[in-house]
């Protein structure tokens, strides 16, 4: 055995690695070196708060489930009865024969919530984003976006095959300067940014933004995947700052199932010419199987609940700002607390020591966040209790004392 397949034995198996093994062996063990190889752990959801792993009961602060919707019992009771009813799977594309009765209920009802005309759902969030951007860009086109939108909106602005750009995060002056310079020599120009920032917890300028492109004729897409359900009486970002009534237009609004109503899948609400054009040539609609019976009715479910009591949607930000007023930091803007400790081991050491005091807080670490901003991402749900959000305040304090 020569000493090059000498190295490439061993914890893979004793057979030869291949080149395709070797490479991916070598970026493991790179990633692992600096502290930002990720691995799965196996996580049991106890109820809405309470999450086992490894045998030990953990209080979750890592959730993007704010309103606790995902086993609220009659969310679970009409995903139940809609497996019963329809089936397991929808079988086909919604094109095909997938189209089951509960879609277009579901889409009335987003419709509704969000103020439109009409509603798309997608099979997930990111599949929305790669599929509602290149059906309305294209070679010729630009496409604008902030810096630190999430990555499903940087796939679909890629996949679109316009030129992209980034401004600076929520930066509505580079916006318009970029604008100015590049909108006289493009044809189609679509803006693109989400309404809350999930790593950050911060909010786009919308009213800016809007203003911008209504003046130089181009398309604001949003992504509300962490605002609808929490801000705006449950409505979204867009309705928290005012929406059509102060002047913010959003022609493509943007969003999931998976957060606050407690399922899966993604849709856009916009008009229904524009949500018309989607089923007919986004490509993640046309190719792809529709959303599962359950997971359509939990959302329906969710939307009610949501409708029938608006001062749910209050409690996860006013749970974020107990927070802040007791951690000493400045006061929450939405659910979502980032506590930023800086290298990748740091965090993922803040993390062990919450961990053990009984705490699930996630060390978020590049790429998903740039270099030196490995962070704590702290997300509040209705349903966590004041003791316990001081007790994790508490805790938070701690560590910043331990680390200055």
């Amino acid at each position: 055995m020569t000493e090059k397949t000498e190295k490439n034995v061993g914890c893979y198996g004793s057979r030869p690695m291949s080149s395709l093994d070797r490479f991916s062996a070598d970026k493991l063990a790179d990633l692992k070196a600096r502290g930002i190889l990720r691995t799965l752990k196996p996580t049991r959801r106890l109820d809405g708060l309470w999450v086992e792993q490894a045998g030990r009961r953990l209080l979750s602060f890592s959730c993007n489930d704010y309103l606790n919707l995902s086993h609220h019992p009659q969310v679970k009771a009409a995903a139940a009865q809609a497996a019963l009813d329809y089936g397991a799977g929808a079988g086909a594309s919604r094109l095909v024969s997938g189209d089951h009765p509960l879609m277009s209920e579901l889409e009335a009802g987003l419709a509704r919530l969000k103020g439109t005309e009409a509603a798309c759902v997608f099979g997930s969030g990111y599949l929305a984003n790669a599929g509602i951007i290149p059906t309305f860009t294209g070679p010729g086109d630009l496409v604008l976006v902030d810096a630190l939108a999430h990555a499903c909106i940087w796939a679909g602005a890629s996949l679109s095959r316009a030129e992209v750009v980034s401004f600076r995060h929520n930066d509505a002056g580079h916006l318009a300067e970029l604008l100015a310079a590049r909108r006289a020599s493009a044809g189609r120009v679509l803006v693109a940014t989400d309404g809350v920032f999930s790593m950050d917890g911060d909010i786009a300028p919308l009213h800016e933004i809007s203003a911008l492109c209504r003046e130089h004729d181009a398309w604001l897409l949003v992504d509300d995947a962490h605002g609808m359900g929490v801000l705006g009486e449950g409505r979204g970002t867009v309705h928290a700052l005012g929406g059509p009534d102060q002047g913010i237009e959003v022609p493509l609004q943007m969003g999931t199932l998976s957060k606050s109503l407690g399922s899966y899948g993604g849709y856009l609400c916009a008009s229904r010419p524009v949500v018309d054009l989607l089923k007919t040539r986004a490509r993640t609609f046309v190719f792809t199987t529709g959303l599962p019976p359950a997971s359509a009715a939990a959302a329906i479910e969710a939307l009610e609940i949501i409708e029938a009591d608006p001062g749910l949607a209050a409690r996860p930000l006013a749970n974020a700002r107990l927070f802040t007023e007791l951690a000493g930091l400045s006061p929450a803007q939405t659910p979502i607390v980032p506590v930023v400790i800086g290298e990748a081991d740091a965090a993922m050491a803040a993390a062990q020591r919450l961990e053990a005091a009984g705490f699930l807080v996630v060390a978020i670490r590049p790429p998903t966040v740039p270099a030196g901003t490995a962070r704590l991402r702290i997300a509040f749900t209705a349903g966590h209790e004041p003791d316990d959000i001081a007790r994790l305040a508490r805790c938070v304090r701690e560590l910043a004392r331990a680390s200055a």
